[in-house]
């Protein structure tokens, strides 16, 4: 049973959710303006007494533009080219919440476990990065803390690559790529990945999922650091005049897919 069933049901006694004005109140907030020298100041006095200044201050952080996030360097999101589908959810917290890069969204199951995430993209796609968001602080009881994920060409020949496992996260939860591709790389080639949630904190039925991010390289980038190469560092082959340039890999000689 979870715990927090009674304060989502019972919406009749008056009592403000800390989260109602969030939105609101971190709209106010410059976040491009952040430095290392002038980091990013919230004043608790002039925050709604409703909201706890920590809750604030993290929610905050987590929309400052993911181009400042040097993880991600190099990287584009590619969720939008993908059919996204869960196995089940209350109304209004399914798909479009969990996508919301509002973090105060979520997904909530409703039904038996394992809850399913299914992700089927429209063409083969070369995965470098995936990543959750969970918040234990809001969700409590709902929050996973076994979770596995799973990938492949359909729904018929879907392989585990990865099982994650954890207590109390708060945050993004990065999963593991490492030695999932041809020849050990970090990467993962399929149509169709998986996410599916086995267990809960203090044995919850329903889950909470806050966001699930998957991105590729960007081939923008690829190409511009190939010509700055072609341009700046030209290297000689073992022969005067014979020149090593950059070339971009045609599809059929990359690596097979996941199996």
């Amino acid at each position: 049973m979870n715990s927090m069933n009674d304060t989502t049901s019972d919406n009749g006694d008056g009592a403000e959710n800390p989260e109602s004005h969030l939105q609101e109140v971190v709209d106010d907030v410059d976040l491009d303006s952040a430095t290392e020298e002038d980091p990013l100041t919230l004043d608790p006095s002039t925050s709604s007494s409703n909201i706890p200044f920590s809750l604030l201050c993290r929610h905050a952080l987590t929309r400052v533009p993911s181009a400042q996030d040097p993880s991600l360097s190099g990287l584009r999101e590619i969720s939008s080219l993908a059919s996204w589908s869960v196995s089940t959810h209350k109304p209004s917290c399914g798909v479009d919440a969990l996508r919301n890069l509002n973090p105060s969204q979520f997904w909530q199951s409703d039904g038996p476990q394992p809850h399913l995430l299914t992700i089927h993209f429209f063409k083969l796609v070369k995965i470098v990065k995936i990543r959750v968001y969970l918040d234990f602080l809001l969700d409590e009881s709902y929050t996973p803390t076994k979770m596995q994920f799973w990938g492949g060409t359909g729904m018929y020949d879907l392989v585990q690559f990865y099982e994650w496992r954890g207590e109390e996260p708060r945050g993004w939860v990065d999963v593991d790529l490492e030695g999932v591709g041809v020849g050990g790389k970090a990467e993962l080639r399929a149509f169709v990945v998986q996410v599916r949630v086995l267990e809960n904190h203090q044995n919850g039925k329903d889950t909470h999922v806050r966001g699930v991010q998957i991105f590729a390289q960007d081939d923008k980038i690829k190409k511009a650091r190939v010509a700055l190469a072609d341009e700046d560092g030209k290297e000689t082959n073992g022969g005067e005049g014979i020149e090593a340039v950059g070339m971009e890999e045609p599809d059929w000689m990359q690596d097979p897919e996941i199996r």
